[in-house]
């Protein structure tokens, strides 16, 4: 059968628009990067230590996708900010109670005599337990680590904030991260080893990653980073015991210093609280999750008698943090590590030869953070 021709206008074929071929070049330029990129993504998710959500936000910030990071962190912070009001937890504040008392059944009630005074609290009246001191590690020498807990405010008032001392007469050591600043040169590995559980009795996290601390990281004659003139720092001497001060002023690098870590301006200076602390958070005080003033906080600090204190939780401004160290006995202070992925202070039990972490607070990292390979520095505590 013969065909009718069609009646139809032959189409006409269009050249690409611009739109076109951007988008083309768009994809062709992500389909590069994942293939560049694969390998280190691979290795990312590979290494040891850190949870897969935290390699990812780590990696994409390391290979310029920061914004995208922070923007879906936004969004997360956004549809669920810290609330405000209501109670704490009364559990933490019983469990408090309860390490009181089974230290002075331990130690015939004496571990009592040797407890720091009440803190007052950021939020009044005081809860009952708050703010007392209660002893999470005893030895021969007497409750060497204490705790207690505290509301950040009087805005974050379902929140405790961790609030660990730490006797002078400690032996502190800085320990590296694997990916920062790296193990190379340093004298301590990046876990706390079986042959380094011998007297442990705590640990807790370091500062920023050395490109974003605005200081330098010192262990033994090995520098990382810069020592900055006028930075917050930790400072850890050949004997063991440990200060904060400010670089240049307060202390520096003599001869019997074994490590420093520093990180950012002082929290508190020679008993006074930085009247900066709510001015340009996030550039001077540290990018936060979704951009938020009230995240997880960490920092530490030195009393007037050399002892060291160290606090962190969530829902804490840098204002907040320095409130409860400087109330906690602080005369100089910095902060640490911020974000829920970083904060971490563990104080052991032992138990014959058996050791058990416990948690300060309820922070995200399992309690054995530091017992295996870790990516970022960190301080392990010994009684001897």
């Amino acid at each position: 059968m013969e065909r009718r021709p069609s009646s139809r206008p032959r189409a006409y074929r269009r050249r690409p628009s611009r739109v076109y071929w951007l988008r083309r070049a768009v994809l062709a330029g992500v389909v590069v990067f994942l293939v560049a990129t694969s390998w280190s993504l691979v290795g990312a998710l590979r290494a040891p230590g850190d949870d897969v959500p935290t390699k990812l936000a780590e990696w994409a910030r390391d290979h310029g996708l920061g914004p995208a990071v922070t923007l879906a962190e936004t969004i997360q912070y956004k549809f669920s900010p810290p609330p405000t009001g209501g109670a704490p937890d009364a559990s933490q504040l019983a469990s408090g109670a309860a390490l009181a008392a089974n230290a002075a059944s331990a130690h015939g009630g004496t571990a009592l005599l040797k407890l720091q005074p009440r803190m007052s609290t950021p939020d009044t009246p005081a809860l009952a337990g708050e703010g007392v001191f209660v002893p999470a590690v005893t030895t021969k020498a007497g409750p060497v680590v204490q705790v207690t807990f505290v509301r950040p405010d009087n805005v974050h008032t379902s929140f405790l904030t961790g609030v660990a001392w730490m006797s002078r007469k400690l032996r502190f050591v800085l320990h590296p991260g694997y990916q920062d600043p790296g193990t190379s040169g340093m004298s301590q590995p990046d876990q706390i080893t079986k042959s380094q559980l011998t007297g442990l009795v705590a640990s807790f996290n370091g500062g920023f990653k050395l490109k974003d601390a605005q200081g330098g990281y010192y262990d033994n004659g090995h520098t990382a980073g810069t020592l900055t003139n006028g930075a917050a720092s930790l400072v850890i001497y050949k004997d063991g015991h440990a200060t904060v001060g400010t670089w240049g002023s307060d202390v520096s690098l003599t001869p019997d210093v074994a490590f420093v870590r520093q990180n950012l301006q002082p929290l508190i200076s020679g008993g006074l609280v930085a009247s900066n602390l709510d001015a340009n958070v996030q550039s001077n005080w540290g990018t936060t999750v979704g951009g938020g003033l009230a995240v997880w906080r960490s920092g530490i600090g030195v009393t007037k008698t050399g002892d060291l204190v160290y606090a962190g939780g969530d829902a804490l401004s840098v204002s907040a943090l320095a409130d409860v160290l400087h109330r906690a006995g602080a005369v100089t202070a910095m902060q640490l590590d911020i974000n829920k992925s970083w904060v971490s202070y563990m104080y052991y039990a032992r138990s014959g030869s058996h050791l058990t972490p416990h948690k300060l607070t309820a922070f995200q990292r399992p309690a054995d953070r530091y017992l295996n390979p870790t990516s970022r520095d960190f301080v392990a505590v010994y009684a001897s």
